[in-house]
Order: C-alpha cells, then structure tokens, then sequence
C-alpha cells in the first residue's frame, strides 16, 4: 500500500473517530491540535490504526509523533 493511500485513510479514521471534517485535515497537521485530543485519546486512535492496517506498532515508535505525516510514515513501515 503506498504511503498516499495509508495517509487517506489514516485522515479519513481520525476525522470519523473524532467527528472532524476529513478535509479540515492536512498531513503537516499537529494530530494534537487538529484533532483536539489528549495523550490517552491518541492511543485509542493508534489502536484504531493498528486494526484498520492489521499492523502492530509499539509505543516507543509513536512518543515523538505529532503530525499525521509523522503518524502515516510509522504505520506505511510496518505494512
């Protein structure tokens, strides 16, 4: 799966999960910000992820993550 299609999706799960506007969202986005969640918010998000890509991703390869730039680029390598 190339890294465009995992960013979609991973914009498209964020806005559905945290009833955002899809096209509010833009990859240099901080998650943080744009989603307005906290910490514990962005692991359930994570554990979204890790579902929706079949993937697991340790926590230590997401604690300096801030954009879904950042976010996709982890996931698109565990794929």
């Amino acid at each position: 799966m190339s890294q465009d299609r995992v960013m979609e999706r991973l914009l498209s799960l964020a806005a559905e999960r945290f009833a955002r506007s899809r096209e509010d969202l833009k990859p240099e986005d901080d998650l943080f910000d744009a989603l307005e969640i906290d910490s514990m918010q962005a692991l359930s998000l994570l554990t979204a992820l890790e579902e929706s890509f079949s993937v697991e991703i340790p926590d230590y390869e997401v604690q300096d993550v801030r954009t879904f730039q950042e976010l996709a680029e982890v996931v698109a390598s565990r794929l």
